[in-house]
């Protein structure tokens, strides 16, 4: 393992990181409050508790894997996709390093920057509302698995597309949608037994699930198939990461 090599993308990706660190950290700041206020204070006034969590804590496990989903394939989609447009991955490609590297220098600065981010939610949820943790570890865990998985989905994205428009394609008309829908800003169990198995089929609402158990201790879902559910993701992921350097589509054109 070309350790030089990974510290040496990372570090690259981290410096570009923060020198725009007031769009990448205010901005999910400034969103993030105002889904507070919005659907905190707003409906939150209305909806006294779900779960036996009040609604303004209950959404913050949902807005923090909202931001940090979106945050961590933005990252390693550009980060990859970037050096594809100026021309500088195909220097890359001709180092002497293998793909693993490549993947652990780019996805491990995304997820790293999404953590980051995350952290920083977290704590400005504390300004809104009075939550605890029930379970940190576990917390910090789902945190890091979900950051990385969809880092590995970002990358994947970056790859594929063809311009700065196919970059944002995806995350915009399929993977927020998803996260809405997966149960951010209410409980699965609060639907029709119709759309909660309907739900069932929308990956997003088990990695939610896990996140919020994590929190209050209680779960739509088994939190044994949360894991399941990230570690088949990240598996897909791995694999199509895989078959694309092993046949070289979309880099070697």
């Amino acid at each position: 393992m070309n350790w030089t090599a990974v510290r040496s993308i990372y570090i690259f990706e981290m410096f570009r990181f923060f020198r725009t660190v007031a769009q990448s950290l205010l901005a999910p700041v400034i969103s993030t409050s105002l889904y507070f206020v919005v659907f905190g204070a707003a409906i939150g006034s209305r909806i006294e508790q779900v779960e036996g969590v009040g609604y303004g804590a209950f959404i913050v496990p949902g807005l923090i894997m909202l931001t940090v989903i979106t945050q961590s394939i933005a990252n390693a989609s550009f980060g990859i996709y970037f050096p594809k447009f100026i021309g500088t991955f195909f220097e890359l490609l001709s180092a002497p390093i293998s793909f693993l590297e490549i993947v652990m220098g780019y996805v491990g600065a995304a997820a790293t920057k999404s953590l980051i981010i995350g952290f920083i939610i977290l704590i400005t949820a504390y300004f809104f509302v009075d939550f605890s943790i029930a379970h940190p570890l576990a917390m910090v865990a789902f945190l890091l698995l979900t950051t990385i998985s969809f880092a590995l989905f970002g990358f994947i994205l970056g790859i594929w597309a063809g311009n700065f428009e196919q970059l944002q394609i995806v995350p915009l008309l399929i993977v927020t949608p998803l996260v809405f829908l997966g149960g951010s800003f209410y409980s699965i169990s609060m639907l029709p037994p119709f759309w909660q198995a309907v739900s069932m089929f929308n990956p997003v609402v088990y990695l939610i699930s896990g996140f919020r158990w994590a929190f209050f201790d209680t779960a739509d879902v088994p939190i044994l198939t949360s894991l399941l559910a990230i570690g088949l993701f990240t598996g897909v992921c791995l694999g199509i990461i895989w078959w694309i350097f092993r046949t070289g589509w979309r880099i070697r054109q």
